[in-house]
């Protein structure tokens, strides 16, 4: 029986074969994994990518496996970015995704964002409902490497 139960922590190196399979698998079964040499290589230093600035990158743990992952990185003074959002698809439907995003808002909020902005694949319909519930709203339409996106924002504050 699969866990209900997630511990959300902070990333840690031993962590980051789990992080890079999780990953992969996501995208794969999403049908949105990109073939472009270096196009993930922010997930290869993710300590220096992430965890050295004021961003935070973050695993959710269920069964004792990382199932869950998020992470936040300020791309302007105020303003940071939602990335890597993953749940592995056997834990999907369990608040998991929520729990990650909840815990990413709550980091924004203590270092002092105003503005989160984030995309996703328009076949990621979860994603995009996950996002909406949390008061994000598009605001455009458009491409990430070959996969057609939505961009989406909302204030910190909503």
């Amino acid at each position: 029986m699969i866990g209900e139960k997630l511990h959300i922590r902070r990333y840690e190196p031993e962590d980051h074969e789990s992080v890079l399979n999780l990953h992969e698998a996501g995208l794969r079964e999403m049908g949105t994994l990109i073939e472009i040499p270096g196009f993930y290589d922010d997930l290869l230093d993710i300590e220096g990518e992430y965890l050295d600035g004021d961003g935070e990158f973050l695993v959710g743990v269920s069964d004792g496996q990382i199932v869950a992952m998020g992470a936040l990185k300020e791309t302007l003074p105020g303003r940071a970015e939602v990335k890597r959002t993953r749940v592995a698809p056997d834990y999907r439907r369990l608040g998991f995704g929520q729990k990650i995003l909840d815990a990413l808002h709550r980091y924004a909020a203590g270092h002092g964002y105003t503005t989160l902005h984030l995309d996703t694949g328009v076949g990621h319909g979860a994603a995009q409902k996950l996002y909406e519930a949390n008061g994000y709203k598009e605001t455009r339409r458009g491409k990430v490497g070959p996969v057609d996106c939505i961009f989406y924002e909302r204030s910190i504050l909503a």
